[in-house]
């Protein structure tokens, strides 16, 4: 009796401590470790596995790991580290986008200019951002290369194919094998901000800011689900660093309240794990360009003085609002490029303002441009390339690259090797400052130009 007594009690032992290292079991989810400095300690591996977390990736250049874990109380189990947070969504910015689509099998008409690429009239933002003074100067963006993080892209579009570096090109978003655009519509935002960076002066549709750019389609964000990890955008940026990227284009964000994310995230950690990755990209040569987005929120407005805006907030990244004509296609050469949007994001970290498109402009009358037939209010959006054609949007997605697009110019015109503190100070000096002198809210230093 007394053996068994014992066996009991050991048993009870044994069954007691096997409960007391059982985790509480949840839904299986990613997050993001953060470590102090640029890396994680030993103690921290051991912890993250303690609580049982598995590393699925690494991101050694900045100290972050992402992990998975079912583990309901994973976040509060980790120790040695700076933070954990979940790895939350990202997603293009609510662009607006014209259901009137353009395909490749098009038989446009001349366009006034006379420019051998058919839609190029239809492209007002390359006058706003002064593009042709540049190309007649010989600057085309030869040499420079621009990694453009965005949802999936048409790899064999006319207008983009030539300036598409295939090679780099690659995907974040897990399921998928390469970059391509995935659906059947003719919407295709990753192609959309890539023609305005770089459409090939090819006798043939639009033509790109900088149109002999190198550009690398790089998949982040998955266009089905209409949004991404934060975690795929920082892989994003730290391969367009570690392969030479001059310019990162990422007309993609969220506007998060500080503290209020899913699981209680603390959004400050995003803050670190993002701007770790920006600041890398800054240190290894590449200007980042960022959409403002179009929340039209006053950033200094105490009711949104809490909500932290991806990527804006980041001190190496450069934020690009929206700005466009009301009306220009009743008077190409009189209408004011350069008014201010209602849905743009403004307040003190905007950067530069550059063409974004708009929708205000009243009434169904018909304009024509470039052989096209349509509502007058139509050719204030931007057009560009999409998915097989081309197709009209409006938001900050738009600007950046036209910045983009701009920043590549200045960087060829120097060699095609430029600091981004350089380049920024140059885009600075051209700037068409518009508004209060200096910086404002609404235009950063100006409106982006390609030259004085």
């Amino acid at each position: 009796m007394k053996r068994l007594s014992f066996l009991l009690v050991l048993m009870v032992l044994l069954m007691a401590l096997t409960a007391s290292t059982v985790l509480a079991q949840g839904p299986s989810q990613s997050y993001l470790v953060i470590g102090f400095g640029n890396g994680l300690s030993t103690e921290a591996l051991n912890s993250i596995s303690a609580a049982g977390g598995t590393v699925t990736k690494y991101f050694s250049q900045i100290g972050v790991a992402v992990v998975e874990s079912d583990n309901a109380d994973f976040a509060a189990s980790v120790s040695g580290v700076r933070a954990v947070v979940a790895d939350m969504r990202v997603s293009v910015p609510q662009d607006l986008v014209l259901d009137d689509t353009i395909s490749l099998d098009a038989l446009p008409q001349p366009p006034f200019t006379g420019d051998d690429d058919f839609f190029f009239d239809l492209q007002y933002g390359h006058t706003a951002v002064r593009a042709q003074e540049a190309w007649a100067e010989g600057q085309r963006g030869a040499g420079v290369r621009v990694f453009i993080l965005d949802e999936g892209f048409d790899l064999d579009h006319p207008d983009l194919a030539p300036n598409y570096n295939l090679a780099l090109s690659t995907t974040f978003v897990p399921g998928t094998t390469d970059a391509q655009y995935v659906l059947a519509d003719t919407f295709s935002h990753g192609s959309h901000t890539s023609g305005t960076i770089g459409a090939a002066d090819n006798a043939f549709g639009t033509i790109g800011v900088a149109p002999e750019v190198e550009m690398v389609p790089v998949k982040v964000l998955d266009e089905v689900a209409g949004s991404g990890a934060f975690s795929w955008v920082i892989a994003g940026i730290l391969y367009a660093a570690d392969n030479d990227a001059d310019v990162i284009n990422m007309s993609l964000g969220a506007i998060i309240p500080q503290g209020l994310g899913p699981d209680s995230a603390d959004v400050a950690a995003l803050r670190v794990a993002v701007n770790r990755a920006i600041t890398y990209a800054y240190q290894n040569g590449a200007t980042v360009v960022v959409s403002a987005g179009n929340n039209g929120y006053d950033l200094n407005d105490p009711s949104t003085a809490s909500y932290v805006n991806f990527n804006g907030y980041a001190s190496h990244a450069i934020s690009v609002s929206a700005v466009a004509p009301i009306g220009w296609a009743t008077d190409p050469g009189n209408i004011d490029l350069n008014q201010p949007t209602g849905y743009s994001n403004y307040g003190p970290e905007i950067d530069f303002a550059a063409p974004g498109g708009n929708f205000v402009y009243p009434g169904n009358e018909f304009c024509v441009v470039a052989g096209l037939a349509r509502p007058c209010w139509v050719f204030d959006y931007v057009f560009s390339t999409g998915n097989g054609g081309w197709y009209w949007s409006v938001g900050t997605s738009m600007a950046a690259p036209h910045a983009a697009g701009v920043a590549a110019l200045i960087i060829g015109a120097n060699g095609g090797e430029m600091h981004p503190a350089q380049v920024k100070a140059a885009m600075r000096g051209y700037a068409l400052d518009l508004g209060k002198v200096g910086s404002d809210d609404i235009y950063g230093y100006g409106v982006v130009q390609s030259g004085q």
